[in-house]
């Protein structure tokens, strides 16, 4: 039986494009030889499956997408609409290396292969803090020997969204992804964060030292706004990184809206 329990399954188009742009970059899926990545709970429709494809498939041409559901019902229905993409219809292509099949957090695979990556996106929120980790831990004993899993959240339509990133070894950052042109302040995106962390943005964490010293850069930086979001997004996590912070990632990735800091940093404390 799969392992796990049933989400909303709520899906919109374009919801995961922030995760999926992040996940296009990766190095493990470059320079992989079996470039195959699992779309984990997917939800009610397969389209974040075709969309993560159509993405990826632009790095790397011969990217397979696996997309799992513990539901019979969305396998059935994601089947149905993979049928009319090989039909023709839709905006994806009929030839894309997507499938769908039954499955959960043990994340089964054919032929005894092993993912590049896996997503799990917005299937952990109703589950328990403590949970996360024996979920974690069934989805990596699933990668190749590099392979990655990205386990996170975002809201319905994408534009505040946050992520773990583990290794085979375990956690090793949490990246922050916000459309910056709609954005009050970055913490925000504190009712987003992954479940392992989602409870502990109080004083005391280190999650909370973040967002609270992020928002004081933000508002620090409030002139550059006459300059575009973005600047003064920049000039913000330059301020971050000045106060101690270990910023990740080339300041490219910025430029989206994003912010990556080492897992150590945020960890949870012990309780």
């Amino acid at each position: 039986m799969p392992i796990g329990e049933i989400t909303r399954g709520t899906t919109n188009t374009n919801r995961l494009r922030r995760i999926d742009r992040f996940i296009a970059a990766l190095p493990a899926l470059r320079r992989a030889s079996d470039p195959l990545v699992i779309d984990l709970g997917y939800g009610a429709s397969g389209v974040t499956a075709f969309e993560l494809h159509q993405r990826l498939s632009r790095v790397r041409p011969d990217v397979e997408v696996i997309g799992l559901e513990i539901s019979p019902d969305r396998v059935r229905h994601a089947q149905r609409q993979l049928e009319a993409i090989r039909a023709g219809e839709g905006a994806f292509s009929p030839d894309a290396r997507v499938s769908f099949a039954l499955g959960g957090f043990e994340t089964p695979l054919p032929g005894g292969r092993r993912a590049t990556v896996i997503r799990a996106f917005n299937v952990l929120r109703q589950y328990d803090e403590s949970e996360v980790q024996g979920a974690w831990d069934l989805m990596l004993a699933r990668l190749q020997p590099d392979g990655v899993l990205i386990e996170g959240t975002c809201n319905e339509l994408g534009r505040v969204a946050s992520w773990v990133q583990l290794g085979t070894a375990g956690p090793e950052s949490l990246t922050i992804a916000l459309r910056l042109s709609e954005m009050e302040r970055p913490s925000i995106v504190a009712e987003r964060l992954p479940k392992a962390l989602i409870h502990r943005n109080v004083p005391g964490e280190r999650i909370h030292d973040l967002l609270v010293e992020l928002d004081r850069a933000w508002q620090h930086n409030a002139s550059l706004g006459v300059y575009g979001a973005t600047q003064r997004w920049i000039a913000s996590v330059d301020m971050l990184a000045a106060s101690g912070w270990s910023v990740q990632g080339p300041r490219s990735r910025r430029r989206l809206g994003e912010l990556t800091v080492p897992w150590a940093e945020v960890a949870p404390l012990e309780r």
